[in-house]
C-alpha cells in the first residue's frame, strides 16, 4: 500500500501529468465565468469562481444551469444600489 501511495505522489508531482488537467480546468472555468458575467449572473459567477471541480461543474453550468438566474439579479441590484452615488 505504501508503494502505491508513493507512486501516486510521484505521478501527481509530475508536471507532464498535471498540465493537461490544469489547461482543461482553466479553459472551462474561464468560459463559464465569461458567460455568467455577460449574463450578469453574479451569484453564479461567485459560485463558479470558488468551486473547483476540474471543469465538470462549469460544463454543467454552460449546458444547463445558465438558464436559471438563482437570485433574479437581486444581488447585483443590491450592490449597485449600495455603491451608487446619490444626487444631492
Amino acid at each position: 500500500m505504501e508503494h502505491l501511495n508513493r507512486q501516486l505522489l510521484q505521478l501527481f508531482a509530475n508536471p507532464q501529468f498535471l498540465l493537461p488537467f490544469i489547461i482543461w480546468s482553466i479553459f472551462w472555468k474561464g468560459l463559464a465565468l465569461w458567460q455568467s458575467a455577460t449574463r450578469r449572473q453574479l451569484l453564479w459567477f461567485i459560485i463558479i469562481l470558488i468551486v473547483n471541480t476540474l471543469g465538470f461543474f462549469e460544463i454543467i453550468y454552460i449546458s444547463f444551469l445558465h438558464k436559471w438566474d438563482i437570485d433574479n439579479g437581486k444581488l447585483l441590484a443590491l450592490i449597485k444600489e449600495k455603491t451608487s452615488v446619490k444626487g444631492s
